[in-house]
């Protein structure tokens, strides 16, 4: 099938090859015109992905009707902050019949919108549309390490074609018809990664770590069935996979910029010294607002958001944490 990847970071040059492996036609789009024509000229980012090499049969372009034209799949892979105004621009060159991937984790500022969500808003009405998520660096599936991954549409025959679209060696792909809890896995396990970094950047161990994972996974399920998701879900690659992975991994920039900030670095600063984006950092305002209007508490969210915009200490938030009053461990926040 020829399918178009919008987004040239890591996942999407990542995804690019690896669609490019298990026999599609790609075309991979960059906004940016000099990035775009170095990509194509070079087949490399030695920056952000030095190990990963676009095969020829990849073109890569800045021209968006271009890379759309004729395709039957397009796969964003975009910054969230930047999905709605992409997905706008790829509706005006939108190719009939084609269906829509998110494989990007995040959740837009202001309108608290899932990515998928953004989607559905921008792209033709009736554009068949799922989400590619789980526990996936980027760095390990370009060098074939296996990895599983689940493919969520509202229809099993959507997530079934996402499947199909992506399945092969390195990836193994399940399928899910859970599209809300799917979406926000991905999403808001950046947030409690953020916090994994703080602790690891505070040299707190791995009795504090494993509370803050267990008792993120269960914040992140509680606002997800608030939000309409399935709990099982929260259990699976999209939740507990993802989760896991992102707090743990020396690949995570979610985890990394939340180090920098245990170390004493301010948001600004940690920011600065950043080559890729992490998404936890605006997930976490959306994240603590969502929770707000459902009326979920959400006390790390709460703390991270607290140490970022805040002025917060790592340590005060730790501690404020450890303080709230004794509750049973199910049934109550």
């Amino acid at each position: 099938m020829k399918t178009a990847v919008l987004g040239a970071g890591s996942w999407g040059m990542t995804l690019a090859v690896h669609l490019q492996r298990v026999g599609h036609g790609v075309r991979l789009w960059e906004i940016d015109p000099t990035r775009a024509g170095r990509l194509q000229a070079e087949r490399v980012d030695r920056v952000i992905l030095p190990g990963l090499t676009l095969p020829p049969p990849i073109e890569v372009s800045s021209d968006l009707a271009q890379v759309l034209g004729g395709v039957g799949a397009v796969v964003f892979v975009v910054p969230s902050h930047h999905m709605r105004s992409s997905a706008r621009r790829a509706a005006l060159s939108w190719p009939g019949g084609a269906f829509a991937v998110n494989a990007a984790k995040g959740l837009e500022e202001g309108s608290l919108r899932r990515m998928d969500e953004v989607l559905a808003e921008e792209l033709p009405k009736g554009t068949s549309l799922g989400v590619l998520s789980g526990p996936s660096h980027a760095e390990e599936v370009a060098e074939l390490h296996p990895t599983a991954l689940v493919a969520a549409a509202r229809e099993k025959a959507e997530a079934a074609r996402i499947q199909d679209l992506f399945h092969g060696d390195p990836l193994r792909i399940y399928t899910s018809s859970d599209l809300v809890g799917v979406g926000l896995g991905g999403s808001l396990k950046n947030v409690i990664a953020l916090a994994a970094g703080v602790l690891d950047g505070l040299g707190l161990g791995d009795n504090t770590k494993a509370a803050l994972m267990t008792r993120g996974l269960h914040e992140i399920t509680r606002l997800g069935v608030a939000l309409g998701a399935a709990p099982e879900t929260f259990a699976g690659l999209a939740g507990m996979g993802d989760l896991f992975v992102t707090c743990m991994s020396r690949h995570s920039r979610n985890r990394l910029l939340g180090e920098k900030i245990g170390k004493g670095l301010t948001l600004e600063a940690a920011l600065g010294q950043m080559v890729m984006v992490a998404e936890g950092v605006k997930t976490a305002r959306a994240a603590r607002d969502l929770a707000h209007g459902v009326r979920v508490e959400v006390p790390i969210v709460e703390q991270v958001c607290r140490v970022l915009f805040e002025g917060v200490p790592a340590r005060e938030a730790v501690r404020a944490l450890m303080a709230r009053d004794a509750k049973p461990e199910t049934g109550e926040p």
